[in-house]
């Protein structure tokens, strides 16, 4: 963990490398340690003559020079001390330094992790190479490199196995810093590694002042073990990613996403109220039906445009079903819907057979307000890309490290907020204010208020909070509609607003602190003796893929390079070359 890696490795200080007779180190290693990195600083290599429990000399490699240590043990203690020291070499640098058999992978790790770069997941093995030689003039093979990066980071976060051991003792700490927090670890018989979940204390508490609408996902994790890291998020009322729960597990199967979902449970119970969004992964589907029979299942409608581009070509067809999905009244829907089959009827036999209840908003049973994809869990995936490949406890303490950044950014971006509703709703409600200054309003009774905007003629009921647009009803926000009305019955358009987007809200939301582990306070002996170790590795065949293949329709929403334009060497017009020039 963290707190013995600090223990065992400090940072390395170059300059405190110089030898002199009468030094002590507490063992052999730490002076075989000591003199492989001094062979680095000083650019030379060395040779041992002889090596004993009690005794260690060293040579310079180079043959005829006086360049020579010998340390040895006194009595039965495991500290040597230098007896003899030649500092000066007597050969020329140049051969000296044409070799380097010394500068092993974890003494160059070391060197490397303290002096020279970054350890991100974007750095390769021939940038370390690039590096070393640059700063000590030492060549390095292509997976000498890939060892010295290897080692490098094991030092700054730990091994992947070591990663799995710390597992329960980490759990158990983090309960402790964060009352209210939620933790499971699930092994097999035989101690290895199955699944995890986390829910930290102020996320569970916060989630009372969000809107009831849960988007779950899953991700690939890099590294020799794999595994896939599951993410529950919510939005808080100033539209932004709200983390929930997290989760790790194997693979995606039945059995792994149902135990995500009971765990879940005991954080966002089973109600009528609630609406949970995710792709069409058929275990999602199955947990979903088993673990939450009453909430509302809704699929992520960016995924439905995906596999639509996949299977059926036609931009127009592409664009007719998201209106479809998108529409507020059952007739606008039903009218697009029509039409989809008349252009294409097996298309519409497809829609039909993915549950209209399921993507199509004017269907869906529950509250799923403006969350129609799971674009938010994607945006999380990118957040945490550069963790994927951590060991599994550094991959938990960058979500804590994020999440307490969040909350305590978010918690002082409230406080600072001067108006009821949050800046984002404000903002959106700015568009719709002008709006509704163009529109001719007429009451029609003390409940009724008829809108005339363009050519649409819609009926409010402020009392109510419903429009015949059904976007004040389905979002619980005022309509450029609803908003006409306000004004004309000079009723604050605020009121017409769900708590969930009031400033206040959103300070509850995030009143909780995401606390960092305390080192100082021993684990206690029946968790320290909690087994876990790493799954078997499941490797596929082929190399390994770091990021996966994008959909046409994430190429074809990709910005396009503008190509350069020819530029004539006669003229210097463009859009033309010299032989088809017509100036000249």
């Amino acid at each position: 963990m963290e707190s013995k890696r600090t223990k065992t490795f400090t940072k390395l200080d170059m300059s405190s490398l110089n030898l002199a007779v009468g030094q002590r180190y507490e063992s052999k290693e730490e002076l075989e340690k000591i003199l492989k990195l001094l062979t680095v600083r000083d650019r030379f290599d060395f040779d041992v003559p002889i090596s004993r429990p009690d005794t260690y000399i060293v040579t310079c490699w180079v043959h005829g020079c006086r360049w020579r240590v010998r340390a040895c043990r006194q009595g039965q203690s495991p500290e040597f001390y230098i007896r003899l020291y030649d500092a000066e070499h007597t050969c020329s640098v140049t051969e000296r330094s044409n070799r380097s058999r010394q500068a092993t992978a974890d003494i160059l790790g070391t060197i490397y992790r303290d002096l020279i770069g970054d350890i991100d997941p974007s750095v390769r093995p021939r940038h370390v190479g690039v590096a070393i030689n640059k700063h000590f003039g030492i060549k390095m093979e292509y997976w000498k490199a890939h060892r010295t990066l290897k080692f490098a980071r094991e030092l700054e976060m730990g091994s992947l196995e070591r990663g799995y051991e710390d597992l329960p003792a980490y759990l158990h700490m983090i309960r402790r810093a964060n009352r209210g927090t939620l933790t499971r670890l699930n092994v097999d018989d035989s101690g290895r590694f199955k699944y995890l979940f986390i829910a930290f204390g102020a996320s569970i508490s916060g989630f009372n002042f969000m809107r009831k609408v849960v988007v779950v996902d899953g991700t690939f994790l890099h590294g020799k073990y794999k595994g896939t890291l599951l993410t529950a998020l919510a939005q808080d009322g100033n539209f932004q990613i709200f983390p929930l729960a997290f989760g790790v597990v194997d693979t995606e199967n039945d059995d792994s996403w149902q135990w995500f979902f009971t765990q879940l449970k005991l954080v966002v119970p089973d109600n009528n109220g609630l609406a949970l969004i995710s792709d069409r992964h058929k275990s999602i589907g199955k947990a979903i039906r088993k673990v939450y029979p009453l909430a509302a299942r809704g699929i992520c409608t960016y995924h439905l445009y995906k596999n639509i581009l996949v299977r059926f070509r036609g931009g127009n067809l592409f664009r007719l079903v998201k209106k479809a999905a998108n529409c507020y009244r059952m007739d606008e829907f039903q009218s697009v819907f029509d039409e989809i089959e008349t252009l294409h009827p097996v298309l519409h036999g497809y829609l039909e057979r993915a549950d209209v209840r399921m993507w199509a908003r004017v269907h869906f049973p529950g509250d799923r307000y403006n969350l129609t994809t799971t674009n938010i869990a994607e945006s999380m995936n990118k957040v945490l890309a550069k963790t994927r490949s951590f060991p599994i406890v550094r991959i938990l303490e960058e979500i804590r490290l994020m999440m307490t950044r969040w909350f305590n950014d978010r918690r002082e971006d409230a406080l600072a907020m001067k108006t009821t509703l949050t800046r984002g709703v404000e903002k959106l409600l700015e568009d719709r204010v002008s709006g509704a200054k163009q529109a001719t309003v007429q009451t029609i009774d003390s409940r009724h208020i008829q809108v005339i905007c363009g050519s649409s003629l819609h009926v409010v009921n402020l009392d109510s909070k419903r429009c015949t647009c059904r976007r004040f009803d389905i979002d619980k926000l005022p309509c450029v509609h609803a908003i006409a009305a306000a004004e004309h019955k000079n009723v604050s358009r605020v009121s017409l607003c769900h708590p969930y987007y009031f400033s206040q809200f959103l300070g509850n939301a995030y009143a909780g602190s995401v606390m960092p582990n305390d080192f100082a306070v021993p684990v206690p002996d029946d968790v320290g003796i909690q087994v876990c170790t790493p799954p078997i590795p499941r490797n596929q065949p082929g190399r390994p893929k770091i990021s996966r293949m994008k959909s046409c329709l994430e190429v074809a929403s990709e910005k396009k390079r503008r190509r350069k334009q020819h530029t004539c060497s006669l003229c210097k017009k463009e859009g033309h070359n010299a032989k088809t020039c017509i100036n000249h």
